[in-house]
């Protein structure tokens, strides 16, 4: 496995690729691994013929009172963790790489970006838009491939690359949870022992919200009365946000007629989750 850490270099390698005729698949990440991306970077292996994942904390994503500083961080494990599912490179560049003196240029991705984390969280798709578009032009993809779990983000990127006419392919891969059902996520590990059955709040609320669905109910704000009162009996819970949104715009929904997500922003003590279910979409967890 090839760890790569400059910018040039990443290009010059990926472009030989190119050359060849070979396909290059991409899982951004900002490491600390879990089975999750390991899913990802199993699909990036059917996907091309080269995986390639970057490690990367990106510190524009990053508010002003975030866990920036204490995300966690462990490049050795990851680098074992990648090999072990037969991953290419790494790309794993240093800050003065991706944001060099005088750095000035942002993207921003206007209405998807508006709501749900764009609300809670002021300036974090601006970052999480420029970090990627970053990386798509340094690892030049084929593929680049993510996770459900960050819907918004998902459909934040999907939005960016069509509306630049990015060349390549964007792939969502269903959220991977662990065997109790919560959502799988670096910062799981922030969770005390004792929160562990409030952070299963989020996962049941979603198989809650599914079964109204599927009796008939459509009144969004029905369900979401549902899903906040069924989390507020949890101890060490405080709801950021419950909203039922159409999965093109992002946007809040008064009936469920379309294609619609249950998005869920709750934080268990100290710490932030998120999850979200598609309506129609099987519950398997």
């Amino acid at each position: 496995m090839k760890i790569v850490e400059t910018a040039g270099e990443m290009q010059e390698y990926s472009e030989s690729l190119r050359r060849k005729g070979r396909r290059i698949a991409f899982v951004p990440t900002m490491g600390y691994l879990h089975p999750g991306h390991l899913r990802l970077l199993e699909e990036g292996k059917k996907r091309g013929d080269c995986s390639v994942l970057s490690i990367y904390v990106n510190p524009t994503q990053f508010g002003p009172q975030e866990d920036l500083d204490k995300y966690p961080r462990d490049f050795d494990r990851d680098e074992k963790c990648a090999a072990g599912v037969g991953c290419d490179i790494i790309f794993y560049p240093s800050s003065a790489q991706m944001y060099p003196e005088h750095y000035q240029t942002y993207i921003t991705v206007e209405e998807v970006s508006n709501n749900l984390c764009g609300l809670s969280r002021p300036g974090h798709f601006r970052g999480v838009a420029t970090v990627c578009a970053k990386l798509f032009n340094i690892v030049k993809p084929h593929a680049a491939i993510f996770g459900k779990k960050d819907f918004q983000q998902l459909t934040v990127i999907r939005r960016m690359v069509k509306d630049l006419n990015m060349d390549l392919e964007i792939v969502g891969i269903p959220t991977v949870r662990e065997a109790d059902g919560l959502a799988m996520s670096s910062r799981n590990t922030y969770l005390k022992d004792y929160e562990r059955e409030s952070a299963l709040s989020l996962c049941k609320s979603l198989k809650l919200a599914a079964g109204l669905y599927d009796k008939g109910e459509q009144h969004t704000a029905v369900i979401i009365e549902r899903v906040e009162t069924f989390i507020r009996t949890h101890s060490h819970t405080a709801i950021d946000y419950v909203s039922i949104c159409d999965t093109t715009t992002m946007k809040d929904i008064g009936e469920i007629e379309g294609e619609a997500v249950l998005a869920l922003a709750v934080r268990v003590g100290a710490t932030r989750l998120i999850d979200n279910h598609v309506f129609g979409e099987p519950i398997d967890w």
